[in-house]
């Protein structure tokens, strides 16, 4: 015999023949003790309270049938007005979840005798009969290339990918927005085109025809949120399920993803001196659908292709009807000489889908990206825009837009190459003079990150975990990679960090590969 506090009395519970407790029934319904909220929280009483209780019914903790206490009871139980407890009464009252007639008071709802889900643990992935794409790599994928590496709030040395955040001309952004948001209220407050704001297409596609030699028309370019989506919806669009894609291998992280995502079959290719190695993909995989390459700066070697391997990579796609995903995503900052062309400039059979984001330009969180389709794609992206996509924040896209119509786009581009080529060469004489015999730094042309390759008797992952015991967040190669690569080494990123900060980081840096040198030497004295 089971006993339970009632509002009143004690109410008896016997047991039945078939095992299950026969409740006594009691007028004043059932005392609610576990029922908890905070007042010091923002979520407001009503709210709280009717989670609580639909928790309590949906997990049979109140059984079908059951009475609940009346509105002025609930309310003199815990403290709250009767207001408040005739509105979470309504609200539940409205989901079904219970049942209230005037005078004949609150009942937990009968027809969830047979329909409420019985609870059960979750089940973990590897109980999943067919888990999605995704997940099932992330369950597959050994810990140090998946997820992807999170960035700290502070950007410092070494992280990759991220901007210099000091230098952004705030004042200038901020008051380009403050003039957005004195326009009229029509012209701000509606739906933004799927495909993007035309005034933003436009300028993208001047500013590629005069700095990246891109000849295209504004009616190619399409606006997404951030160029993973961009990789997204390529994907979802060009692929079925079980298809080729050439991919570098190390190669990007998110892009790949991505691909994993929409289904394709994902042919590593190695990357040499030139970049993709093109005579290894026609080995291996001729007939193949997609091929994703970063041409202007490999990531993560930051190999710049030659112009020889472009064209062979060209020659594939048209031979095998693919289409080639370039993303240039660092490509505006070449710190040496003239930069090499686009794939997209020197493609003449309009088999490159050219890809840019504005958050390396200009900074992360604008999430702000761009498609240059070719000709044949331009149809197929209008209907995938129209079809699927929300748009982007059209007040973004309006202050990117006349950021770069009035100059100061190309301004920043100038001046934040001047900025990464001091960053870049603080790495280099910092790797000089604190790292020699340890890791060889190697300069570039391109891009907001290099490589350092470790000395032979240093292993890359284990140096990666001993620099982060000193708070220096590096990336192994391997990282990257989905089969095993030659290469050995850390991505170290230099853009986000002024020279001073980086010179500190270098010596640190060296310090820790010297003392794990010193420790090597120390276990093979006395092995």
């Amino acid at each position: 015999m089971l006993l339970r506090a009632d509002h009143y009395c004690w109410e008896k519970v016997e047991p039945s023949s078939a095992g299950r407790g026969v409740m006594v029934k009691y007028p004043g319904g059932a005392l609610l003790p576990t029922l908890q909220f905070d007042r010091n929280s923002r979520t407001p009483i009503s709210v709280q309270l009717g989670s609580a209780l639909r928790d309590m019914i949906l997990s049979g903790r109140l059984q079908p049938g059951e009475r609940l206490p009346s509105s002025r009871t609930l309310a003199k139980d815990h403290g709250v007005s009767r207001t408040t407890a005739i509105s979470v009464y309504e609200q539940l009252a409205a989901e079904g979840l219970i049942r209230s007639n005037i005078g004949a008071g609150a009942y937990v709802a009968e027809t969830l005798r047979d329909g409420r889900p019985t609870p059960t643990p979750s089940k973990g992935l590897d109980e999943i009969r067919s888990p999605p794409r995704l997940a099932q790599l992330s369950a597959d994928a050994s810990e140090h290339y998946y997820p992807r590496l999170a960035h700290p709030e502070n950007p410092r040395p070494f992280i990759t990918g991220i901007p210099a955040f000091d230098e952004f001309p705030m004042a200038l952004w901020a008051s380009m927005a403050a003039r957005y948001w004195r326009q009229p209220r029509n012209l701000l407050l509606g739906y933004p085109p799927p495909e993007g704001l035309m005034e933003l297409r436009r300028a993208v596609a001047m500013h590629l025809r005069a700095n990246r030699g891109i000849a295209c028309e504004p009616e190619q370019v399409f606006i997404f949120n951030g160029a993973q989506d961009a990789f997204n919806r390529i994907g979802n669009t060009l692929l079925d399920p079980g298809d080729t894609v050439w991919i570098e291998n190390p190669g990007a992280i998110g892009a790949r993803n991505s691909l994993i995502s929409s289904g394709a079959r994902l042919v590593p290719l190695s990357i040499d001196e030139e970049g993709i190695n093109v005579a290894e993909g026609l080995e291996i995989a001729p007939e193949f659908r997609l091929a994703f390459v970063t041409p202007a700066h490999q990531h993560p070697l930051g190999v710049t292709m030659s112009l020889q391997r472009r064209f062979e990579l060209l020659r594939a796609a048209e031979r095998a009807g693919a289409w080639i995903i370039e993303d240039d995503y660092v490509g505006e900052f070449h710190y040496a000489g003239h930069p090499p062309p686009t794939l997209k400039s020197v493609d003449t059979s309009g088999r490159v889908i050219y890809v840019g984001s504005f958050s390396k330009t200009l900074f992360a969180a604008l999430r702000l990206g761009y498609v240059v389709a070719p000709p044949g794609l331009v149809d197929v992206f209008y209907r995938i825009a129209g079809a699927t996509l929300q748009g982007s924040a059209a007040s973004l896209q309006s202050v990117v837009a006349g950021f770069i119509e009035a100059g100061h786009f190309s301004s920043h581009i100038r001046r934040m190459r001047r900025v990464y080529a001091e960053r870049l060469q603080a790495l280099l004489d910092g790797a000089a003079r604190h790292m020699e015999g340890l890791m060889e730094v190697a300069p570039t042309e391109t891009g907001f990150h290099t490589v350092g390759r470790l000395a032979a008797d240093f292993e890359e992952l284990a140096v990666a975990r001993r620099a982060a015991d000193h708070n220096i967040l590096v990336s192994p190669i391997s990282r990257f990679a989905i089969t095993p690569v030659s290469q050995r080494g850390l991505i170290l990123g230099f853009s986000s960090a002024p020279p001073r900060m980086i010179a500190s980081a270098t010596e640190t840096l060296g310090m820790v590969l010297k003392d794990m040198r010193k420790q090597q030497a120390r276990g093979r004295a006395s092995a």
